[in-house]
């Protein structure tokens, strides 16, 4: 009897210890009692009837591709769901654009569990949905843009699979929280032809821009130059000016000077040029100077001069 009571004992332990669950936080368990839904554990302590409810199972697969390129499935087996945001990057696919360009696009998916009981019974395998979604999704999104558009619409792109994605995963009980476009990669001829042209725009606009600086390099000599020539007739104008003024005070002062020996001031102007071009004469050594009839009335001009500087 001893032993059998001890045997009881053991297996009453062990039931009662395999009837308590602990929850941890962010997680949850699903308890079907007898093969239907029974409840949803949160975190916390939970006590359970061994025989009669047991742990809800389920199965993900996710499609997985390393650096080489190589695609393969990784499968997770569990009873406790994860309620933390997740990170699916499934592998790169093909896509064809407006223009009828065939391009390869890897996406990045994060997604939130928000329904427990959803994810379990509405939908078998949640990871291949979310991506069999994405793919369709992404090709009729992409299908609507040309490959310039593409190329530089990621965001675009992105709001509007969010969008879609959310909508699409309500009943599943997930929340779609970010949908990234990581890499777009046209065909190679597609690159070199891109390429070419983007050497081609920058060859373009270096060439513009050298001609606008000799543009603007011969304008600025140009106004420069007008701007010297102004200056320099100005200042010729202001130098005649002054001539012009200073013989004119000489005249008034040679007038002043020859009112009282009555002597006209442009006769007296007229000599003072014979003089020096009988000057100039002279030291060119001619020997034979031919004078005008009219310079023998100056020279009573010359001997009237000659006694006002007495």
């Amino acid at each position: 009897m001893l032993v059998l009571l001890i045997i009881i004992a053991f297996f009453v332990i062990i039931t009662v210890a395999k009837g308590i669950i602990v929850v941890r936080q962010a997680e949850v368990i699903i308890v079907e009692r007898l093969g239907r839904f029974h409840k949803v554990c949160n975190s916390g302590l939970h006590i359970v009837i061994p025989i009669l409810d047991k742990c809800r199972e389920f199965s993900w697969r996710f499609n997985k591709q390393d650096y080489k390129g190589n695609k393969y499935v990784q499968t997770t087996t569990a009873i406790r769901m994860d309620l933390r945001e997740t990170v699916y990057d499934f592998p790169s696919q093909k896509v064809i654009t407006a223009d009828n360009v065939n391009i390869e696009i890897n996406a990045v998916i994060y997604f939130q569990v928000t329904d427990a009981f959803k994810a379990v019974y509405e939908i078998h395998n949640l990871p291949e949905a979310i991506e069999k979604l994405t793919q369709t999704s992404l090709r009729n999104v992409v299908g609507e843009l040309e490959l310039d558009k593409t190329l530089t619409s990621r965001d675009k792109i992105n709001s509007r699979l969010q969008d879609i994605l959310d909508d699409a995963t309500e009943k599943w009980g997930v929340k779609v929280n970010r949908v990234e476009l990581q890499d777009i990669t046209p065909p190679n001829e597609i690159r070199v032809a891109m390429e070419k042209q983007m050497r081609a725009e920058r060859d373009k606009r270096a060439k513009i821009l050298e001609a606008e600086g000799t543009k603007q390099s011969d304008i600025l000599e140009a106004e420069g130059y007008r701007n010297a020539q102004i200056t320099r007739a100005e200042g010729e104008a202001q130098s005649k000016l002054l001539v012009a003024e200073a013989e004119a005070e000489a005249i008034r002062k040679i007038q002043s000077a020859l009112r009282e020996t009555k002597m006209d001031p442009a006769e007296y102007q007229i000599a003072l040029k014979y003089i020096a071009a009988f000057s100039e004469l002279t030291q060119k050594g001619d020997k034979t100077v031919v004078l005008p009839y009219e310079s023998s009335a100056l020279l009573g001009s010359v001997k009237t001069l000659k006694e006002i500087f007495k």
